[in-house]
């Protein structure tokens, strides 16, 4: 099973970009079958889907969020990324990178960014 570390700066500007980097160790990010995932959950609220990106090909995101996010891969440093642009006080949430594969989903412990002036 992998092991995921989500890491990048607990505090971002409104109207800034967010920017989180996953890094994965036990398997490479572009073993066949693995989708890379972003996942948040505000304060007092559920979890929400950010967006995916397979071992191979493009990215899939949130129809809410689709306009301001981007993910991607940086394979030399076994890493995805995720860029929340225009951001808001409503994007203050913890983020979580999960691995997932043929039914096993492998969770990073999160990280909380916090949008404010």
């Amino acid at each position: 099973q992998v092991q995921l570390q989500e890491s990048g700066p607990g505090l971002v500007k409104p109207s800034q970009t967010l920017s989180l980097t996953c890094t994965v160790s036990g398997d490479s990010i572009t073993t066949d079958n693995y989708y890379w995932t972003w996942i948040r959950q505000p304060p007092g609220k559920g979890l929400e889907w950010i967006g995916d990106i397979p071992s191979s090909g493009s990215a899939y995101y949130s129809p809410s969020l689709e306009s301001r996010v981007s993910i991607s891969r940086d394979t030399s440093k076994n890493q995805f990324t995720l860029q929340l642009s225009s951001v808001t006080p409503e994007d203050t949430a913890v983020y979580y990178c999960v691995g997932r594969v043929v039914g096993v989903d492998s969770w990073g412990k999160g990280t909380l960014v916090t949008v404010s002036s």
